[in-house]
C-alpha cells in the first residue's frame, strides 16, 4: 500500500498539498537541494559509517530524502497510545524478570527462554534502579500491514539509536525545502533533548542540587558517535568515555580539571557486555570497573538500565501482547507481526517448509544483521539457513512477510518513485512516558528492497505529525479506511504523472 496515493492513483487528502508543492518545485530544484544537503551534512559531520553491504564506508553523508512522510493527528494519537502501553508493559516485565518472576510462575513466558537470552544479565538480579524505570529510552520499530494498520516489528530498549537524525533532518528540511512547510502545521521535535534530560534528572538519586547527567560514548570510532556528541551538546551535558569515569566508595565520579565531580545519571551508548569488566566481559577496555557496584548501591541511574536487553530479544517479542494483558489488564493497541518460535518442533517443521515465504531473524541481533527475507533469498542460501535452524532453533524466529508501505522518494536527478519505509518513534520514560511526534522514518534507497536499516544502506525521511485540525487533513478518516491496499505506487515524476499512472487511472 502507498501512503500518498489511494488505489485510484489520486493523492490522499492530507498529501495533496505536498504533491502540489513538489510539482511547483520541479525536478531540477529538488535535485539541487539534494546536492546542497550532502555538502552541508559532510561539512557538519552528519555522517554514518556503513555501506549497503554492511562493509565500513567512512564519511558517508547520512542519506536524508527530501520528500517528507506525513501522519495525520488522529493516526499519530493511536500510535502514541499504543507505544506508551507497550513500554509500560516491557518495563513491568524487566522488573519482574529480575525480581518476582510472576509471569514465569503463571506459565506465560518460559523461564528457560528468558535465561537463555544473550542479554539476560545475571549480574543485576535483585537490583531495582532509581525510580523503578528500566527502559528510559525506547525506539520501537513500526510497519504498516496490508490493510493499513500499524504493527510493531521490533522492540528496541537497549541502546536505540537514530534520534539525532530526527532532529537534524527537521533542521535540514526547514533550510533546504522550506516551501514544503507552507501549507502544513507540523508538530515540532526539537524539544527531545530537554525531555531526555528531564527524564534522567527525574530518576537520578536524590541530591541537594541539580543532578549531574553525562552521555557515555564508546568513543569516536563508534559508527553512531555523531549522535552521542550531538545529544550531549544539545542537552548541555558532558560527553565522556570510560577513562573520564571512576568509582570510589560505590559512587560514580567524573574526572575534571577541578578534581572529581559526582555523576548522578548516565545515558550510556554501549551494551552491558562492555560496561563493567568486573561484572560482564573481563576483557572490555571500554568499561568502568565497579560501575555495577555503584548501580547496585543505588547511587547512580543508568539509562537504559543494565539487563533491559532481555526485553528487546526477538524471541521475547513474541510474548509482549500477553505481557500487556497480564501486567496492565488491557488489550494491545498495537499488534505484533505474526511470529513463530522455532524451538517448537511442530512450528519449526511448518516454517522450514515455508522459508521462501517468511522473514527469518536471529533473536539476539539488531540493525538488520543476519536477517533472511525469504522471497529475496536464493534457494541455496535458504538450504543453508534451514541447516542453521535445525542446529540451534532457539537462536531464530520467523515472521510473516510484511510488504512495507511506500512513500515517494527522490532520486539524485529529482525523479520520484516509491520506496519502502518503516518508522521508529522515540519515547523517554522518567516520571512518565513522553513520545516525540513522528520519529525516524527509515527508507530503503534501492527499488523493491525491504532493507531500511541505516547500517545496511538505508536512508531516512523527516516525519511530519500534523497538528489536530490542520486544514490539510480536514475530513481525513482513519488510515485503515483511507489508505487502501495497492501492489506498488506508480512512479511519480515532477512535472506530471507518469504514463504508467495515467494508464492505471484509465483502467480503473
Amino acid at each position: 500500500m502507498d501512503e500518498i496515493l489511494d488505489r485510484f492513483g489520486a493523492p490522499h487528502r492530507h498529501a495533496a498539498a505536498l504533491i502540489d508543492a513538489l510539482e511547483e518545485m520541479g525536478r531540477d530544484e529538488l535535485a539541487a537541494a539534494g546536492r546542497r544537503r550532502d555538502a552541508i551534512f559532510m561539512q557538519q559531520g552528519i555522517t554514518f559509517e556503513a555501506g549497503a553491504d554492511g562493509s565500513l564506508v567512512k564519511d558517508r553523508p547520512f542519506p536524508l530524502d527530501l520528500v517528507p512522510r506525513i501522519l495525520p493527528a488522529s493516526e499519530w494519537d493511536h500510535i502514541k497510545r499504543g507505544l506508551a502501553q507497550r513500554i509500560r508493559a516491557l518495563n513491568h516485565f524487566i522488573d519482574d524478570v529480575y525480581h518476582g518472576r510472576e509471569i514465569v510462575r503463571e506459565g506465560i513466558v518460559p523461564w528457560r527462554l528468558i535465561v537463555s537470552r544473550s542479554h539476560f544479565a545475571r549480574a543485576v538480579h535483585g537490583i531495582r534502579p532509581p525510580g523503578g524505570v528500566y527502559c528510559h529510552v525506547a525506539g520501537c520499530d513500526l510497519v504498516r500491514d496490508d490493510d493499513g494498520t500499524w504493527k510493531v516489528l521490533e522492540d528496541n530498549v537497549r541502546t536505540p539509536s537514530g534520534i539525532s537524525y530526527v532532529l537534524e533532518n527537521r533542521v535540514a528540511m526547514t533550510r533546504l525545502v522550506p516551501q514544503l512547510f507552507n501549507r502544513y502545521r507540523v508538530r515540532p521535535v526539537d524539544h527531545y533533548p530537554r525531555l531526555l534530560l528531564e527524564a534522567l534528572q527525574a530518576v537520578a538519586p536524590a541530591t541537594e542540587g541539580e543532578a549531574t547527567v553525562v552521555v557515555w560514548t564508546p568513543g569516536p570510532h563508534n559508527s553512531a558517535y555523531f549522535e552521542h556528541a550531538f545529544l550531549a551538546r544539545q542537552m548541555g551535558v558532558e560527553l565522556v568515555e570510560a577513562s573520564d569515569l571512576v568509582v570510589r566508595d560505590d559512587v560514580l565520579y567524573m574526572r575534571t580539571t577541578s578534581g572529581l565531580a559526582r555523576v548522578h545519571a548516565v545515558y550510556r551508548r554501549l551494551d552491558d557486555d562492555f560496561a563493567d569488566p568486573l561484572e560482564f566481559r573481563p576483557d572490555s577496555l571500554l568499561g568502568v570497573p565497579g560501575l555495577v557496584r555503584a548501580y547496585r548501591a543505588g547511587t547512580v541511574a543508568i539509562a537504559n538500565a543494565f539487563g533491559t536487553g532481555v526485553a528487546d530479544d526477538k524471541a521475547i517479542y513474541h510474548y509482549v501482547p500477553e505481557m500487556i494483558r497480564y501486567y496492565l489488564g488491557e488489550e494491545p493497541i498495537l499488534e505484533n507481526v505474526r511470529t513463530y518460535l522455532l524451538s517448537d518442533d511442530d512450528v519449526r517443521e511448518e516454517v522450514l517448509g515455508r522459508l521462501h515465504e517468511l522473514v527469518v531473524k536471529p533473536t539476539g541481533e539488531s540493525g538488520g544483521k543476519g536477517v533472511f527475507i525469504g522471497p529475496h533469498t536464493p534457494p541455496d542460501e535458504l538450504e543453508g539457513l534451514a541447516d542453521l535452524i535445525r542446529r540451534d532453533p532457539g537462536l531464530w524466529i520467523a515472521q510473516e512477510m510484511v510488504d512495507l508501505s511506500t512513500v515517494p522518494t527522490a532520486g539524485p536527478d529529482g525523479a520520484l518513485s516509491a520506496r519502502h519505509v518503516d518508522l521508529r518513534p522515540f519515547a523517554v520514560f522518567g516520571e512518565r512516558i513522553r513520545i516525540v511526534p513522528g520519529g525516524l522514518t527509515r527508507v530503503a534507497m534501492v527499488e523493491g528492497s525491504m532493507i531500511v536499516n541505516s547500517s545496511r544502506g538505508g536512508g531516512s525521511k523527516d516525519t511530519w505529525v500534523l497538528e489536530a485540525g490542520d486544514p490539510a487533513e480536514d475530513g481525513a478518516t482513519q488510515s485503515t479506511q483511507v489508505h487502501d491496499v495497492v501492489p506498488r505506487m506508480p512512479e511519480l515524476r515532477l512535472g506530471g504523472w507518469s504514463d504508467q499512472q495515467q494508464q492505471q487511472q484509465q483502467q480503473q
